[in-house]
């Protein structure tokens, strides 16, 4: 894959860009930056069939003559504190030694002080959705969501091979100060489905999507040992792959850090990509915003990251080490994905070949409430970020989502557990055809 070259070609348009600091009483300070308006898109939902899980189609009007010229649009991000590795090859090497050899070595962490998307603010998360769907497109399609005009310089990363499944796009502010990374979660039908699944199954199942005995041609690894039992050293051969993702976007984060040594990085994604996100972010001390994404925890511990130590001189309780990750989960519980629902012979996600069973994720949570708040029932059908952004984001339920806020409040997912069923260990007599 040529990342690297896919970073090259930078061409920034001139749109003014202003920034302030204000604070709020009783609450972080924000940084409001604005932007000048010129187009408004408007998303046309009536469309049939729809193969990417984003596809939307929008209807195109001059902001000039729906608005007066000066009108601005705010993104929000705040001051935050991330734990961040103090450099980041130290950092794998001592992931890889105990992912290889179960050998510790301390890793050196350093707070840093950076701006952080806003998650209480509703359009902010809105933009940062509307950039997170855009993954799955190239600009100029019908399913391309344009979002505030400043945030529509972007260059596209893993397009040039059709079968490369990591790609998405980076999205600039005009003065560089800001990169926005989002990644492509899977594609249902399409040159990239076949690795999107085996990402998938491998960082999101129990033991290599095995399930039952009819899975026995849809694992992804030969780690099961009879009995609901795993095999660790089995998986920990299955994720040194160079066909796992998260390896690959290691490396595009090394690019775009020595691209913009003083720049704030975000990173986004929808569904696998929300995940690889958040993974990336824990593994750099990145802001990171993901939606409706399986659960990661999981995976965290299979690719042995490690996690930073708690905040010393703190006033109020330290989260546990998984809690501390600069992650931002958003879903809604209509949504079996990230709940670990969609399971069993009869689900939708299995029958096409999915085994996405893990719940637990890394840093906080925001969880919508659309069943009880919009009458939602639990499907499947929920998951795409087309319903996420315009109604569940975009919606105004009466009385608010969560104590009349128009943004849930970001919560620890605590006492949370995955695979409870299976027995993971050291076993030699792996067979995969005896349940």
């Amino acid at each position: 894959m040529r990342i690297l070259a896919s970073l090259l070609p930078l061409l920034l348009s001139a749109i003014s860009h202003t920034a302030s600091t204000n604070a709020r009483e009783g609450t972080t300070a924000r940084t409001p930056i604005s932007f000048e308006l010129h187009t408004e898109y408007t998303p046309r939902l009536e469309d049939g069939d729809v193969r990417e899980l984003s596809e939307v189609a929008f209807e195109i009007s001059t902001g000039s003559s729906q608005r007066p010229s000066s009108t601005v649009i705010l993104l929000q991000a705040t001051p935050t504190t991330v734990h961040r590795p103090r450099n980041a090859a130290a950092f794998q090497h001592t992931r890889v030694r105990s992912l290889r050899f179960q050998e510790s070595e301390p890793v050196e962490w350093e707070e840093v002080q950076v701006l952080a998307p806003d998650v209480e603010d509703k359009h902010t998360l809105s933009q940062l959705a509307r950039m997170t769907g855009n993954a799955y497109a190239l600009p100029g399609r019908p399913n391309w969501y344009d979002i505030d005009p400043a945030w529509n310089t972007s260059f596209p990363f893993g397009w040039e091979d059709k079968a490369d499944g990591f790609r998405g796009h980076v999205f600039l502010s005009p003065d560089n100060a800001t990169v926005v990374l989002s990644i492509k979660g899977t594609t249902l039908q399409g040159p990239s489905s076949k690795k999107d699944k085996f990402n998938d199954n491998l960082l999101f199942s129990c033991c290599c999507a095995r399930v039952d005995i009819t899975w026995i041609f849809h694992q992804v690894c030969d780690c099961y040992a009879k009995h609901w039992r795993c095999d660790n050293t089995c998986l920990t051969d299955a994720l040194v792959q160079d066909s796992l993702f998260y390896n690959i976007g290691v490396g595009l984060v090394n690019n775009l850090t020595a691209l913009y040594p003083n720049a704030d990085i975000w990173l986004v994604g929808h569904s696998l990509g929300g995940s690889l996100a958040s993974l990336l972010g824990a593994t750099f001390g990145l802001p990171a915003v993901a939606f409706e994404a399986p659960g990661e925890r999981l995976a965290a511990q299979r690719l042995h990251l490690p996690f930073p130590p708690p905040t010393e001189n703190s006033t109020s309780p330290s989260p546990p080490a998984y809690g501390r990750a600069p992650v931002t989960h958003v879903y809604h519980n209509a949504d079996p994905i990230p709940q670990g629902v969609c399971t069993g012979a009869g689900s939708p996600c299995a029958q096409a070949g999915y085994a996405l069973e893990t719940r637990c994720h890394l840093g906080r949570s925001i969880v919508y409430d659309t069943v009880g708040k919009l009458g939602w029932r639990v499907d499947i059908r929920k998951h795409v970020i087309k319903e996420v952004i315009t109604h569940v984001i975009e919606a105004e339920p009466e009385g608010g989502w969560d104590d009349d806020k128009e943004v849930p409040v970001a919560k620890v997912e605590e006492e949370c557990l995955d695979c409870f069923k299976w027995e993971f260990g050291e076993f030699k007599d792996r067979d995969g055809d005896d349940d």
